[in-house]
């Protein structure tokens, strides 16, 4: 029985075709920066987000940690969200290992960053604060795109502060195919992005740091410091530029699965579900919390991964099929048709 792991897109296998890549790329030392292959894939990435020059890394978490590292110095401070990746889920290395203060606010519900809460937050110059340096956000931010007119007031909003922007753009691809313009026309707005290789694009490993020359200089640096270096690293660069390649026009049918999947959800009325606010490949629901342990194991029987406890999110990826999101759906219907 095949496994329908609805968890989150980090889960998916290498395609053949991307293993085949993989077995056939040239390689080198990329300390020394020798690989033919991430040297490939770092010129691609920035042509394709619309930069000088890109770094490829380990993750995303030390892709934006990079990012903190080459903004900031020491004593300097942060803005982003409150419920962001790069604050609330990354082990709090800009503070533990950078010495940069974190300053949340919370998002809006659509992700965006309020830029009058924003102003409120900027410390004037003064020895008894930090300096604020940088401005992050995220997109997407659990599935739902940043508006396109919405970053466009980012930027000179920035300028007049002095801030750099920082795109953790992990699904920035997502966001892109979603909103059916170049990718570039949303990275230009920002000084450095950071974007995943090993989400919706279904690389196995690997993410990338795109900006100025200069900004990539202090992060490649900065990486070998972290002990981010790595040597004949082209054998996963090389799933890297397969996905960029082949995978990203297919994302557009991650986003009808989930609107599929969203809809044939909504008809149980256990689940707290609007269909409506589905923009990409992640649904949210919410369920008794005393149901939720049931419904999880119920899911896990018939080969299906779940992961919540009251609040869900099921994400659709390249592994799964319009085949598994009917038979999700039935699972579903088995699981509330039962007495009591």
């Amino acid at each position: 029985m095949k496994t329908i792991d609805l968890r989150s897109d980090t889960v998916t296998r290498p395609t053949q075709a991307m293993r085949t890549a993989m077995a056939k790329a040239d390689v080198g030392d990329d300390v020394y920066g020798e690989d033919p292959t991430v040297n490939r894939l770092e010129q691609l990435a920035a042509e394709t987000i619309g930069t000088e020059a890109a770094l490829f890394v380990s993750s995303g978490t030390q892709s934006n940690l990079l990012a903190l590292f080459s903004h900031c110095r020491r004593g300097d401070e942060y803005i982003v969200g409150q419920e962001a990746h790069t604050y609330k889920f990354e082990g709090g290395g800009g503070a533990i290992l950078a010495s940069i203060q974190p300053q949340p606010i919370h998002l809006e519900k659509d992700g965006r960053l309020d830029l009058d809460k924003v102003a409120d937050v900027i410390k004037p110059i003064d020895d008894h604060f930090a300096r604020t340096r940088l401005l992050c956000l995220e997109n997407t931010h659990n599935g739902k795109v940043l508006p396109l007119d919405y970053l466009e007031t980012v930027r000179p909003f920035a300028d007049r502060h002095r801030l750099s922007v920082h795109l953790d753009g992990a699904r920035i691809f997502n966001a892109a195919v979603k909103l059916n313009i170049p990718v570039a026309e949303i990275t230009r707005l920002f000084d450095s992005i950071s974007f995943c290789l090993s989400k919706g694009l279904g690389a196995p490993v690997g993410s990338v740091l795109c900006g100025s020359e200069d900004f990539i200089r202090r992060a490649r640096r900065w990486r070998k410091v972290l002990g981010g270096g790595m040597r004949q690293a082209g054998i996963l660069a090389a799933a890297g530029i397969h996905a960029l390649e082949n995978h990203v026009d297919r994302l557009a049918d991650d986003y009808e699965n989930a609107r599929i999947l969203a809809e044939g959800l909504a008809q149980f009325s256990d689940l707290a579900l609007d269909p409506a606010i589905v923009q990409t490949n992640m649904i949210f629901f919410s369920l008794d919390p005393r149901k939720a342990e049931a419904l999880k194991t119920h899911c896990k029987g018939q080969g299906i991964l779940i992961s919540g406890r009251g609040g869900f999110r099921l994400v659709t990826h390249l592994d799964i099929t319009a085949e598994d999101v009917q038979k999700v759906i039935q699972v579903f219907e088995m699981f509330f048709s039962q007495p009591g």
